[in-house]
């Protein structure tokens, strides 16, 4: 009986990929219903705008930074399941603990920890992911998973605004978070038991090319390359336009503080931000492949039209600005990190990501910071600076734009 059950087949490649995108989204249910809360809790807790910018660009900071170290140990150690379950248990526990305590060093200690959990599990996942649609094709494995990993951040907004709206309570509306953290925990602990190794995927044939295994040999020589000045000029684009570029929970503070929307409705904004974020990724990854690096030149000029727009007085206008913020995130999240790839020999690609993540991450630190201090200065003031921010990226893609035409079409 046993001897039967060792030889069944492993989960096929589209079942796992599908049951990762659920555990994606149920994730993305717990921490994206949260973040969409973050800027108008911290504002009830009597937060500055500068504070709730350091605080959430310092969540960012630890979320992109800390694959510095968690990638190279997924790699060392190959133990790509536990850092996954590591990763998602520190996300599901801190989230549901947010609301029941009124200390903002607590509350920002949990923000950060739910950002860590992030670092720490996202390059095993993407491993895991890469084996298992190496079989399927990566380009449609990968978009799959990223759906459904955007449904839930719609989702999970709107689950707290209407729990909001129920309860004007915020304890009782991060609580029911812990509902689908549970059951991703669940999910990931049986995917475990039925693919302990997702390397099998890579012996199944694959729909556009046979999987060719480096030697150890080859994993040396092509890991010689440098980075390249390319590389560096378009990291100086990536991460100063990133700084021009605000995080929503001082967007979410703004809309809460002035008035314009109430804590749930500030959820129901963010979910529809999401939706623009997945729609936009969709439509200019698409065109990326078709026209290549040039659709990057999208990401300042609609950065630069953020503040005046999401900063406003008006809640027509404030909303709008929220929407491209989430267009401009929907681009960050696809092309930005896909010309990566491009620009990198594959044996680099691993310190190539890392060293982008980090300087995203710092990038992002910075514009929360700036940006929420700006805020409580001058209105005017946070728009000339972001606009001028933008216009230092464009010139510094131009320079990358010159100096890497083979690199990327």
């Amino acid at each position: 009986m046993s001897g039967s059950r060792a030889a069944r087949p492993m989960m096929s490649p589209w079942r796992f990929v599908v049951a990762m995108g659920f555990v994606s989204m149920l994730a993305d249910v717990a921490y994206e219903g949260a973040r969409s809360m973050t800027g108008p809790y911290l504002a009830s807790l009597g937060v500055s705008a500068v504070a709730v910018g350091a605080i959430t660009g310092v969540g960012e900071a630890i979320g992109f930074a800390g694959r510095l170290g968690s990638g190279p140990l997924a790699d060392r150690t190959r133990a790509y399941w536990p850092l996954l379950l590591i990763g998602y248990a520190m996300t599901v526990v801190a989230v549901p603990f947010l609301g029941v305590t009124s200390v903002v060093w607590i509350v920002a200690a949990l923000i950060f920890v739910e950002r860590a959990g992030k670092a720490v599990r996202r390059p095993a996942k993407d491993v895991i992911l890469s084996h298992a649609t190496s079989a399927i094709g990566r380009g449609r494995g990968f978009a799959v998973h990223e759906a459904l990993d955007q449904f839930g951040a719609v989702l999970g907004p709107l689950a707290v605004a209407g729990a909001f709206h129920l309860t004007h309570n915020y304890a009782p509306t991060f609580a029911i978070l812990a509902i689908p953290g549970f059951v991703v925990m669940v999910l990931l602990l049986r995917l475990r038991s039925r693919v302990p190794d997702p390397a099998a995927y890579e012996e199944i044939p694959s729909v556009a090319e046979p999987p060719v295994a480096p030697t150890r040999t080859d994993r040396r020589r092509v890991a010689r390359p440098p980075l390249g000045r390319p590389f560096w000029w378009y990291l100086s684009f990536a991460t100063v336009t990133t700084i021009g570029y605000s995080t929503f929970g001082v967007l979410g503070f703004h809309l809460a503080r002035s008035g314009l929307a109430t804590p749930a409705e500030v959820a129901v904004i963010y979910a529809a931000a999401m939706v623009v974020d997945a729609l936009a990724a969709l439509a200019v990854g698409a065109l990326f492949d078709r026209v290549g690096k040039r659709v990057l030149l999208a990401i300042p000029f609609l950065a630069a039209t953020i503040p005046p727009l999401a900063f406003s007085g008006s809640l027509v206008m404030a909303v709008v600005g929220v929407l491209v913020w989430g267009a401009v995130l929907g681009i960050q999240e696809s092309v930005l990190r896909a010309a990566v790839a491009d620009l990198i020999p594959s044996g680099r690609r691993g310190t190539a990501y890392g060293i982008f993540a980090a300087a995203i991450g710092g990038a992002a630190l910075i514009g929360g910071t700036l940006t929420g201090a700006l805020y409580e200065t001058s209105l005017p003031l946070l728009v000339a600076v972001v606009a001028g921010i933008q216009a230092a990226a464009l010139v510094l893609y131009v320079v990358w734009s010159r100096g890497g035409r083979s690199e990327v079409a």
